[in-house]
């Protein structure tokens, strides 16, 4: 606490400071996203209670906006100075678009509609002073003269918010999207129902408010903690359809469209607790009291598709937008097999199998909803079996459902797990709060770019833009929510806002700094990992160094080696540290005898292999790279907790050999190594592993297990110059598992000779 009261303080007297000294307030607008083009002039305008708003009838809403929010009046005519005035300007050919002029009598603003004019005012909000996010304009301010012109990279800039797993109150729900607004995000995807829970009433079928809304009790820990725990009490709610039709009424007051998510025909467990008839068995289950995929989803019969068709008119009637989402993500197929409905269906549809099944599903609910005028996104599973006719593809599992769709011209939405999934960890921290799994950190967010380069010039016409993504699982209450979306949520705004080429990170994390005190004022609870260390070993000329620096280059790094944590005292790291044994190396940042991160903590192994010649015979997946080949021997163990660090190197359903080259035979006493196992991100421990040395063969095989992490241990005697490690992969993930029928990911982490 003392750390943020530290640093809001520091970032306030900084403002105060740029109020007198023009330079300072006119050298560094820190706007998120970047806008396209800014260029400051000489001289300021004054803010001030004087001021009045002109505006046309065009531009009520942000017109409205702006009266309200700093409390100046508006005017009916343009005078000759002192005014905020709004221009509908014709010729601004994107309809998100503005210009943004600051003279010292005017503040004009220019769009060819009324969505452009509110981005600007998101704009003029962040060169205003952070405390008016919460109070009216009182004292004058002197704003800069300036220029901005500017238009989104992308149509579609979105954010999404799980309330099946957890739920969150209106209130809060408005928080979310007036932050989204602040950063011209414009659409909001609300996933409504899921296995755990379902949120929204629906008046034709009650049971959906009495039964499957509550569950009898919630996992406790990870999902991956055995024997699973319960908290033993009830839980859940829904939110009413007049709540909803405020929240619409809401976002639409800040061009946010929402798109609801009802899932079909997968993550359908609660809607079949209420409903047992839709499903394939006809017995009663629970709504599902832990994470992952089940088994019970809807059965394609006319009683489903009724049930289906009355729910998705009443959900019509709420969201006036073009996009109906229906999920079509992890929808195990076995009770399919087993039914003999669904296999009549098979038959008499001429259907190859139940994938296709699954496409005669998705086609006909798409059918109906484009007949009431709708259009349907699904996840990247739609496309097995076929892609109905009319279909958004949301790609998730990686970029190449999103290739293989707009190569089919069908319109996609990039949110791969690798850098738009926000559940996972976004620090390496032992402290973090417990999420699902993976590694995340803000900087790979902002290196993400939507367009793959497999696509060409005209299929890239197809990706409509991005999401970021917040599954709440282990999210139980709104500040976690807000503690895992902030400040990535901020680096994706300007992916999905700021041209490619203006993309600067260290820039960026100069402006989110100074973002840091809108944040505070807003009473947002961001993660701070601005402060954090960052650590990297590397070999050159046969010396193997390990390099520490900050994001933050005007601090001091104060070290300490296998001792207690670093003090005000301690040590000033200036250069990289010879590694030539085993040492654990702690540093902190100071500013003055004032600790700012947290103590960053790295042992290193110094082993056999460390620094030596590796090759892989695969390339890893581009987005689970860790820090390459040489990765794997650097002396450094990966997160126990975060399969996507820098240590860990994923690749997805390929064989490995690696080949580690000693540079001369040693004696080999033992070679260690371990795999990722988390199963409900479809990741598999090989079931055998085999290390060739130059005169012996080793197989281990891999006992079956549900822990996490699977170490592997081989014993020998042997001399050997070279070490190679044949890993083949498990294969596809069976039945009834998250990810049934999909290749599994192998994850390795540090190799280990001694």
């Amino acid at each position: 606490m003392y750390l943020k009261k530290f640093l809001v303080l520091c970032v306030f007297i900084s403002f105060l400071s740029s109020c007198t000294s023009e330079k300072q307030i006119t050298d560094n607008p820190s706007i998120i996203p970047i806008p396209n083009h800014l260029n400051i002039n000489e001289g300021k305008f004054e803010l001030n209670a004087e001021t009045t708003v002109m505006y046309p009838k065009e531009f009520e809403i942000t017109g409205a906006y702006v009266t309200d929010w700093l409390g100046i009046k508006p005017f009916l005519k343009s005078v000759d100075n002192n005014q905020i005035v709004f221009v509908k300007e014709d010729s601004i050919s994107n309809p998100e678009g503005y210009a943004l002029e600051i003279t010292e009598d005017h503040i004009t603003i220019k769009s060819s509609t009324d969505r452009g004019a509110f981005y600007a005012v998101q704009s003029l909000r962040q060169l205003m002073p952070p405390t008016l996010e919460v109070e009216k304009l009182q004292d004058p301010i002197k704003m800069p003269c300036l220029i901005i012109t500017d238009e989104p990279r992308f149509q579609y800039r979105g954010m999404h918010l799980d309330v099946g797993r957890h739920m969150f109150s209106t209130k809060f729900i408005k928080k979310y999207i007036d932050a989204m607004a602040m950063l011209k995000m414009n659409t909001f995807h609300w996933h409504l129902t899921e296995d755990q829970g379902w949120r929204i009433e629906i008046k034709a079928y009650p049971k959906l408010q009495e039964i499957a809304a509550y569950r009898n009790e919630t996992l406790i820990g990870h999902y991956s903690d055995q024997p699973h725990q319960f908290d033993g009490e009830r839980y859940g709610g829904y939110y009413t359809q007049e709540e909803i039709k405020d929240i619409v009424a809401y976002a639409q007051s800040r061009h946010i469209t929402i798109i609801p998510e009802i899932e079909l025909p997968g993550h359908a467990q609660a809607a079949i607790s209420a409903y047992p008839e839709l499903g394939c068995t006809g017995e009663q289950v629970p709504v599902a009291t832990k994470w992952g995929v089940f088994e019970h989803i809807y059965c394609p019969t006319d009683e489903t598709f009724n049930f289906l068709e009355n729910v998705f008119d009443e959900v019509i009637d709420l969201f006036p937008g073009e996009y109906i989402h229906i999920g079509g993500d992890e929808a195990p197929k076995i009770n399919w097999k087993s039914c003999q409905k669904c296999q009549e269906l098979i038959q008499t549809e001429n259907l190859k199998d139940e994938h296709e099944l699954q496409n005669y599903f998705i086609t006909r609910i798409e059918k109906y909803l484009n007949s009431k005028g709708k259009q349907i996104i699904g996840w990247d599973e739609i496309l097995e079996g076929g892609l109905a006719p009319n279909a958004t593809v949301m790609s998730w599992r990686g970029i190449n459902g999103a290739i293989e769709a707009a190569k089919q011209n069908h319109n996609v939405i990039l949110t791969p797990t690798s850098h738009c999934y926000f559940d996972y960890y976004q620090s390496t921290n032992e402290n973090e709060p417990l999420a699902i799994g993976g590694y995340l950190p803000l900087e790979k967010v902002y290196s993400f770019n939507p367009i793959p380069e497999e696509l060409n010039e005209s299929e890239r016409q197809y990706v409509l833009g991005a999401q970021g993504n917040i599954w709440t699982e282990y999210m139980p209450t709104s500040s976690q929510v807000e503690y895992m979306a902030f400040p990535r949520m901020l680096a994706m705004s300007e992916v999905v806002w700021s041209r490619s080429n203006q993309k600067d990170y260290l820039n960026f994390v100069k402006r989110l700094e100074d973002f840091h005190e809108r944040l505070d004022i807003l009473d947002i609870n961001y993660a701070n990992h601005l402060y954090e260390i960052e650590g990297n070993i590397y070999t050159e000329n046969g010396q193997t160094y390990y390099a520490l620096q900050t994001l933050i280059d005007d601090k001091t790094i104060r070290l300490a080696l296998n001792g207690s944590d670093p003090k005000p005292d301690s040590r000033i790291y200036t250069n990289p540290i010879v590694i030539d044994t085993s040492v654990t190396i702690k540093a902190a940042v100071y500013i003055d005898r004032d600790i700012l991160s947290s103590v960053f903590t790295e042992s290193i192994n110094y082993h056999n292999a460390v620094g030596k010649p590796i090759h892989i015979d695969k390339e890893p997946h581009a987005s689970y790279s860790g820090s390459g080949a040489q990765g794997l021997i650097n002396g450094i163990l990966g997160s126990s907790k975060r399969y996507g660090d820098k240590e860990w190197l994923g690749f997805w359903g390929e064989d490995i050999e690696i080949t580690i080259d000693l540079g001369e035979e040693v004696d080999i006493k033992t070679v260690k190594t371990r795999f990722h196992n988390g199963k409900g991100q479809w990741i598999y421990a090989p079931e055998k592993v085999k290390l060739e040395l130059d005169n012996d063969l080793l197989v281990y095989d891999v006992a079956p297990s549900d822990d996490v992490l699977i170490p592997i241990i081989f014993k020998t005697n042997q001399r050997s110059r070279y070490i190679r490690l044949r890993v083949p992969n498990y294969g596809v993930i069976p039945d009834g598992k998250q990810g049934a029928g999909n290749k599994a990911w192998t994850f390795i982490d540090e190799i280990i000779i001694n």
